[in-house]
């Protein structure tokens, strides 16, 4: 943002560092080019009495009744989730019992707020829905997904998946390459890569390392092993996953969570609605949706509900079950095609 100044700079140097606390610090100019829309930016305010959130809220309307409805931002991750939460979350992650390299507590608190600093000014752990706060929830929500996806599993002597912790920071034993020809000319394979799950939230395919690539400035194509080595792009990749549709014309996990998702006729059809079961539809599709009721959809849910209670929101702000669940959905996008 340019500002030019017609007055002594010693006059305004009040004025300046105000500036810098409200906009550029909160919000560091870290946008490497994402295709996103910029959250509409909210006035801070004394919530009205009663309201659930953090402790002041955002007037998304600012007077303005277009605005009536319409999503805005405001804050930090790191303003409401802290070190010890991370750490609870992934209370096993340096666990003596987890095989060493470089699994060993790879994933830390540092590295995803580092990460969700790129995201904040698209929303991702700051959106107001009206005078609601959004963030935390969003929050527990994605590492509900992390935690699942990257499982220490039976590595570690307890019978508590919830305690299970983090180990994995790409999938191990896997006999394909994920090149997909079709993609040849955007996004070709280079020789002797392997496009398995990589990151907390895993992406596969040279379509996906590439598009991730493109969209944060890094040569993901020809090197997927940089996100096996730095943890800040391992979360930066998890978050773009989330915040990006998985096809054009559908929604991310993002949008389906926050319900700044308008469902079509045909999304209806396939009972799938607005709320944290419609995240697993679109990151998983119908791998974890629409068998009814089971353990893998079962695990996700519960890690979701475990997290909003240690992160101080409660379990029972999660919502009725047919918005926890997909297990009557249809998929987005069935699992013949190529796996997301």
């Amino acid at each position: 943002m340019e500002y030019k100044w017609s007055v002594p700079l010693t006059i305004l140097l009040p004025f300046t560092l105000v500036l810098l606390v409200n906009c550029d610090y909160e919000y560091p100019s870290l946008n490497k080019g994402l295709p996103l829309k910029r959250c509409y930016q909210c006035n801070t305010l004394k919530p009205p009495p009663g309201a659930p959130g953090a402790s002041l809220a955002c007037n998304c309307n600012n007077g303005n009744p277009y605005n009536r409805g319409r999503p805005c931002c405001k804050g930090a991750v790191r303003y409401y989730f802290k070190t010890d939460q991370f750490e609870n979350i992934f209370s096993n992650r340096s666990s003596l019992e987890i095989e060493t390299d470089a699994n060993k507590g790879f994933l830390d608190y540092q590295s995803f707020i580092t990460a969700s600093a790129l995201y904040q000014p698209y929303g991702f752990g700051t959106t107001y829905m009206n005078w609601t706060f959004f963030g935390t929830k969003e929050v527990a929500a994605f590492l509900a997904h992390v935690a699942t996806k990257i499982s220490c599993g039976n590595k570690l002597a307890t019978m508590d998946q919830l305690a299970w912790g983090s180990c994995y920071n790409k999938k191990m034993n896997s006999n394909s390459n994920y090149c997909d020809e079709h993609y040849k000319k955007a996004y070709p394979c280079a020789p002797g890569v392997a496009y398995l799950g990589r990151g907390p939230l895993p992406i596969y395919w040279n379509y996906n390392y590439g598009k991730a690539g493109k969209d944060l400035k890094v040569d993901l194509l020809n090197h997927p092993e940089y996100i096996e080595q730095n943890a800040t792009l391992a979360f930066q990749v998890a978050i773009w996953r989330w915040m990006m549709p998985i096809k054009k014309h559908q929604p991310s996990a993002h949008d389906v969570f926050l319900g700044t998702w308008t469902p079509t006729k045909n999304d209806t059809l396939a009972q799938r609605v607005s709320g944290f079961g419609t995240t697993m539809n679109v990151l998983y599709g119908d791998l974890v949706c629409g068998h009814g009721d089971n353990e893998s959809m079962n695990n996700i849910i519960s890690h979701y509900l475990y997290y909003l209670d240690l992160m101080g929101v409660g379990r029972e702000e999660a919502g009725p079950q047919e918005v926890l669940s997909c297990a009557k959905q249809v998929a987005f996008n069935p699992s013949f095609s190529s796996s997301p």
